[in-house]
């Protein structure tokens, strides 16, 4: 085995690539990259047994060969060269030596076949997908994902694609996020539940990513395939909650503000709620929005005031500081409405500008009970 690459697009490919490898692994054989040479077209893999993660470089050799190296290692040696063409030699060592500019390094490496190999997806349905729809899809919904071991169904983002339109659910049962889009179909309708993991590194990728996605799934496994890279994973099992129930139809106190202006209110006043329950106080009557927050053990208050754009009964509702800074960070717009229905009914956010056309989002928060 012998090719000859160049030091910055293989630390770029591989820096992508290790965002899979766990940091302790059962199988030490995780630990590492899997390189397999097919002529000039270099595979590189990164696995987690869950995740599986692919790209293709195109490098200077003749060879067909696959073997392993430690991915620590190679990410933290490659990181220290400039820019300069490296060659990589198998060796009868049982290493691979690799020969820079100044320098030779030698690297024990495993058999490429110990590897375990990515999940084929048999009788698998295909939607294509913009990348820049599935990174703000990601980006709008992951972070209201949960992180409960008991309710694996509500630790991913439910993906249900149809020949109307394509939605994205996210919730923690504190909160919800639900970010549809009409502009964009599917032939074959389906849902899926989508694990953290893999979206996390999607999310990070996309971003620099102007290719479509071709996003394959079955039953058990999703495939993304996009540019030269391919992300396989396995899909949580399970029925995700009947969201849409959740969701109050009829919402007759409506709340238009500014969102940067709520936003800094709300972080402000929560630094004096109590740090248990995170509890902030609505107060809301004609054009005036109160926010309060009261620390009885140790006699802390704050009180803001802000204009707002309000039609309804006067309310006041409670809701836990976190999850409401958390919302609004958020979102991208500069006006934002709330709308509501009872004091202990969730408050649905919603965005009234910069959105694109298609496109629908709608955040839902759980209040709390207030301490009359």
């Amino acid at each position: 085995m012998k090719f000859i690459v160049s030091s910055a697009a293989l630390l770029k490919e591989l820096q992508m690539l290790g965002g899979v490898i766990n940091s302790t692994n059962t199988l030490p054989i995780l630990d590492n990259f899997l390189f397999e040479l097919n002529g000039n077209t270099l595979t590189l893999s990164a696995s987690d047994l869950e995740t599986t993660f692919s790209t293709r470089l195109v490098v200077e050799s003749e060879s067909n060969s696959s073997l392993a190296l430690p991915a620590r290692l190679l990410l933290d040696t490659l990181k220290t060269f400039p820019v300069q063409p490296l060659t990589f030699v198998k060796t009868d060592k049982n290493t691979v030596e690799i020969s820079a500019n100044n320098g030779k390094y030698a690297v024990a490496y495993v058999p490429g076949e110990e590897f375990p190999k990515a999940a084929q997806l048999t009788d698998a349905k295909t939607t294509t997908v913009q990348s820049s729809l599935m990174h703000t899809a990601i980006n709008s919904t992951l972070f209201a994902s949960g992180n409960d071991d008991l309710r694996p169904v509500m630790s991913g983002v439910f993906f249900q694609f149809s020949n109307s339109g394509l939605t994205f659910v996210a919730t923690d049962a504190h909160k919800l996020v639900k970010y549809t889009r009409t502009d964009a179909v599917s032939e074959v309708a389906s849902e899926f539940i989508m694990p953290k993991k893999p979206l996390q590194l999607l999310k990070g990728i996309l971003q620099a990513v102007s290719d479509e996605i071709s996003i394959q799934y079955n039953e058990t496994n999703a495939q993304f395939a996009f540019g030269d890279s391919i992300l396989t994973c396995r899909l949580i099992d399970g029925k995700y909650p009947n969201y849409e129930a959740v969701i109050p139809k009829e919402n007759p106190n409506q709340m238009q503000v500014d969102r940067v202006n709520f936003l800094n209110s709300v972080r402000r006043v929560s630094i004096f709620a109590n740090k248990t329950t995170h509890q902030i106080r609505l107060k809301i009557a004609g054009a005036a929005l109160q926010i309060s927050a009261e620390d009885f053990d140790y006699s802390n208050s704050a009180e803001e005031r802000l204009e707002c754009d309000y039609q309804g009964d006067d309310i006041q509702i409670g809701f836990n500081s976190r999850f409401l800074i958390e919302m609004l960070n958020n979102m991208d717009c500069n006006e934002v409405k709330l709308s509501m229905s009872l004091p202990n009914r969730a408050g649905i956010l919603t965005p009234m500008d910069r959105t694109v056309e298609g496109e629908d989002i709608t955040l839902l928060v759980m209040p709390v009970m207030l301490n009359d």
